[in-house]
């Protein structure tokens, strides 16, 4: 069996997933659910990979809150900024 050889983006997609994980907890939804509305407002990539450097020296259980609102953040302003240009979220 090979030994897994750790890399900086290996451990930049294992944080991605981790704190998908604790979003998705935060919130009761599944992580599916979870990846699936951060994809749709492209927060893994401009927010979870953007902050890596500082999210992962914090707890798992805060990175889950602060993923879980700014999800919820993001998806407020993206549906009133519809809403005002007549737009469907």
């Amino acid at each position: 069996m090979e030994k897994y050889q750790s890399t900086p983006e290996a451990d930049r997609i294992h944080f991605v997933v981790l704190a998908i994980e604790a979003g998705a907890k935060k919130m009761g939804i599944t992580p599916a659910e979870m990846r699936r509305r951060l994809e749709k407002q492209e927060l893994i990539k401009r927010y979870i990979l953007r902050c890596y450097d500082v999210f992962h020296t914090m707890s798992l259980a805060h990175v889950g809150e602060d993923v879980a609102e700014a999800l919820q953040n993001w998806e407020a302003t993206s549906t009133n900024t519809l809403s005002k240009e007549g737009g469907k979220a």
